[in-house]
């Protein structure tokens, strides 16, 4: 295991440590049993997360692409939007939470495999084309949303704007144990293809005279980045730059091009900066600032250093 790995995980240990153990009052059996499910979903969401962008920006052959970017999030605010246009607001906020975790993943993993499944799955990727097509695509959600949004009781579109921002402090924690499940299972697919996506991030012509399924392989990875996006939004809602920002720290810190490296490091540091920021929110600033904010805001001025500098490769 690399020395820098190594470090990363005792970071994020330090870093769990303390979301634990700060600030506690009372029975600490109490308070740990409230934040140790919450510490739980920051991890898991940050494994998925910076798992399924490394994986994106391999098979789309470019590093400043994630699946948020190309209308994942738009996707999720057309579906809260219909949600509560079909339900009502009551409906919503009534629904069981594993019936609405279920119908939310369900569907984005649907959507995700459509549309990616249209982008990538030709025999050549025309990464303009796939550019345009994504950005179109959001626009489109976008326009959408905004247009049954205006059919809405303005009291109950309260609940679609409370779910278009990630809530990395209010997790439910009766989902927790199934997204734990399916987020394992998707990380145990990527695991396994990492010495295929080494071979795919050669370009196709490399991987199929090398003896790589392209096309299986693709089509593998493009579900298991699915999996991983959908479940994470559903769990916590959309997050466009936080896996720009992780991929890029990982790429950084780890100057490595094997993916049995640069997932792990991508996981770690993902789970470092969603467990650090949060204990730095709630045991140093008193709830001042939001997450998500700080995190979207970091991830969307990397995305324009990236775009204004030179190509990546």
């Amino acid at each position: 295991m690399p020395a820098r790995l190594v470090w990363i995980a005792a970071a994020l240990a330090l870093a769990c440590a303390a979301f634990l153990g700060l600030g506690l009052r009372g029975d600490p059996g109490f308070a740990l049993s409230l934040r140790a499910p919450r510490l739980a979903a920051l991890l898991l969401v940050g494994a998925a997360i910076g798992c399924a962008t490394v994986m994106f920006q391999t098979i789309a052959g470019n590093r400043i692409l994630t699946p948020s970017i190309m209308g994942f999030d738009a996707l999720f605010g057309l579906l809260q939007t219909g949600l509560v246009f079909a339900l009502g607001g009551f409906g919503v906020a009534t629904m069981a939470p594993q019936l609405r975790f279920a119908l939310e993943a369900g569907l984005l993993m649907g959507g995700a495999l459509l549309l990616f499944g249209t982008l990538l799955g030709g025999r050549r990727v025309d990464l303009h084309r796939m550019i345009l097509t994504g950005i179109v695509c959001g626009v489109l959600f976008r326009s959408l949303s905004g247009f049954v949004a205006r059919m809405i009781d303005p009291n109950e579109y309260a609940i679609v704007q409370g779910s278009s921002f990630a809530r990395f402090n209010a997790v439910p924690i009766e989902l927790i144990a199934i997204a734990a499940l399916l987020s394992l299972l998707a990380l145990a697919v990527a695991w396994r293809l990492r010495h295929r996506l080494d071979v795919m991030a050669l370009g196709r012509d490399h991987a199929v005279s090398l003896g790589v399924d392209h096309r299986r392989t693709l089509m593998l990875a493009l579900a298991t980045i699915a999996a991983l996006v959908s479940v994470s939004t559903a769990l916590v809602g959309p997050v466009t730059f936080f896996g720009l920002l992780v991929s890029a720290l990982a790429h950084l810190a780890m100057r490595d091009h094997r993916h049995a490296v640069l997932m792990p490091a991508a996981a770690l540091i993902a789970g470092l900066v969603l467990v650090a920021g949060q204990t730095v929110i709630e045991r140093l600033l008193g709830w001042s600032l939001t997450l998500s904010v700080i995190v979207e805001f970091a991830g969307g001025l990397l995305f324009l250093v990236l775009i204004l500098r030179r190509p990546a490769p």
